[in-house]
């Protein structure tokens, strides 16, 4: 085992650590590596997050996770250059549940077409395949449906650093969004939102 990393030299090896990663690094293993409490590491990432606002590479961090993206504003010339092909884009269904997910998460999918008043399965499988959502755990209700949540790929795409960031809810008018699915012929039940969630039970790791 190392040494503890020393304070002065943390931001440097987080850095590092975040550089080569493929995929989102907890907080908890981060601490295990460097020596420094999971406080500490928060503190640094939120440091070098505030450090790199502007520049072409950004600090993202959902729950006790953290990832190293490019900035969400360089995507068009970044996909031109790895060639990928972006003709094919949501459609509006699928944003709506999106949207309905984003700020009611953690979410089953009856809840949602509760909320739609039509079924959402090409809406939610749309997603899963864009990597958007993922399923976080399952409800204690009847049959114990799926809770979907979003995910850093969600937070890339919309160039978010955190969930929290989410603008507030009014602003996005989702109320006038589901009204225009209607428009199809679908009736659209009143949404209700509850006083306190569903309990819930968090899918285990592995």
């Amino acid at each position: 085992m190392s040494e503890p990393v020393t304070l002065e030299s943390l931001p440097t090896v987080l850095e590092s650590i975040l550089f080569v990663a493929d995929k989102p690094v907890e907080i908890g293993l981060l601490s295990r590596v460097t020596g420094h409490g999971a406080d500490v590491i928060g503190l640094v990432v939120d440091e070098i997050a505030a450090d790199w606002q502007g520049r072409g590479v950004r600090i993202q961090r959902s729950g006790t996770a953290v990832q190293m993206v490019t900035a969400p504003e360089s995507t068009p010339y970044v996909q031109a250059f790895l060639g990928v092909d972006e003709e094919q884009r949501l459609t509006h269904a699928p944003l709506v549940a999106l949207t309905i997910i984003a700020y009611r998460q953690p979410i089953t999918r009856p809840a949602i077409e509760k909320i739609l008043g039509k079924s959402c399965d090409y809406s939610v499988a749309a997603l899963k395949a864009r990597e958007l959502i993922t399923e976080v755990g399952r409800s204690n209700g009847p049959g114990r449906p799926y809770l979907y949540g979003t995910t850093f790929r969600f937070l890339e795409h919309f160039g978010l650093e955190k969930p929290e960031d989410l603008p507030p809810l009014p602003e996005l008018d989702l109320a006038a969004a589901v009204a225009e699915i209607a428009e199809d012929g679908a009736e659209i039940e009143a949404i209700e939102v509850e006083d306190e969630p569903p309990e819930i039970q968090v899918a285990e790791d592995g």
